[in-house]
């Protein structure tokens, strides 16, 4: 079974020894799912991220996506969403183990990704019809974790830098600490949140048109859905800064939402997807900090 050492690094340096043990597992726990749901395993999708996520057939060669992830609240999580979902503009579950940290989800085909479309307006106007179709109220239950439970990573980044020597400063931090808690404080309508909804969650259908994939299930206003999009493939592009600034306006345009409160979100989440690449020894922090900077720039403009 092919598993890339990039997924394998990635995993041990977000989950430390309990992602390595799961690695050990990973093969035969994955052939174990499969001949329990009879399902064939063929490759794993190129983009894999936190999850080991393959194609697969079932003895009628219908085609399905297996879904392999850490058991745990996380994942427990991410199956409670899809299932709220029920195939509104997510894609759908089928079955799931929890014990085996296994979904067995419908396959989106083609399954183009929306950042294959090269019109940026055309992505734009995409994006703003599946953030609309996906949103949810916040059930009452207490089970999901909430974007204030997600901010609490900023005091442990503070408290690994007590001399300001880290590499985003600490008063920046407090800043966009202050943002988030101050938009879910004066939110009217907390909602369920993809939480990762940018152009690889977002795929085709030739049978049921554009639908998010791999939603992370999180409570907090619906600004807060709009910041993975907006500083996703910035930096590939030759002046990603005025690509930033295109975005905000176009969101604010389609979306009829509060300019302040779209930036201070967007401060607040991009400084936190920062402090956790930090966290996780992903080079890429420096990208995602610089948004940030843009934002309070665009903010206080």
């Amino acid at each position: 079974m092919d598993i890339p050492h990039s997924f394998q690094e990635k995993i041990i340096n977000c989950f430390g020894v309990s992602g390595e043990t799961w690695l050990h597992s990973l093969e035969a726990k994955t052939k174990e799912i499969a001949e329990k749901w009879e399902l064939t395993l063929e490759n794993p999708v190129a983009n894999l991220s936190y999850n080991y996520v393959i194609n697969v057939s079932d003895k009628n060669n219908n085609q399905y996506i297996l879904k392999m992830g850490l058991p745990g609240f996380d994942f427990q999580n991410e199956l409670r969403t899809v299932q709220l979902y029920d195939g509104r503009g997510c894609a759908k579950v089928i079955q799931a183990n929890l014990d085996a940290g296994a979904m067995l989800l419908e396959k989106l085909q083609p399954g183009k990704m929306l950042s294959e479309i090269e019109d940026e307006h055309v992505v734009i106007q995409t994006f703003c019809e599946v953030w609309r179709s996906i949103r949810r109220p916040l059930p009452n239950t207490g089970e999901f974790p909430t974007i204030t439970n997600w901010a609490s990573a900023f005091g442990k980044y503070i408290g690994l830098y007590l001399a300001n020597d880290g590499p985003i400063p600490t008063e920046h931090v407090k800043v966009a600490e202050t943002y988030i808690e101050e938009i879910m404080q004066t939110s009217t309508d907390i909602q369920l949140l993809h939480g990762d909804l940018h152009h690889e969650n977002i795929l085709y259908s030739n049978e049921r048109g554009w639908l998010a994939i791999d939603p992370k299930g999180v409570g907090g206003d619906s600004h807060f859905d709009l910041i993975s999009f907006m500083i996703n493939h910035l930096f590939s592009k030759p002046n990603p800064k005025k690509l930033l600034k295109l975005r905000v306006d176009a969101l604010l345009d389609q979306l009829s939402l509060d300019r302040e409160r779209l930036l201070k979100a967007a401060v607040g989440l991009s400084t936190l997807y920062a402090c956790w690449s930090i966290e996780d020894k992903d080079p890429d922090w420096k990208d995602t900090y610089q948004c940030a900077l843009w934002f309070d720039e665009l903010l206080n403009a």
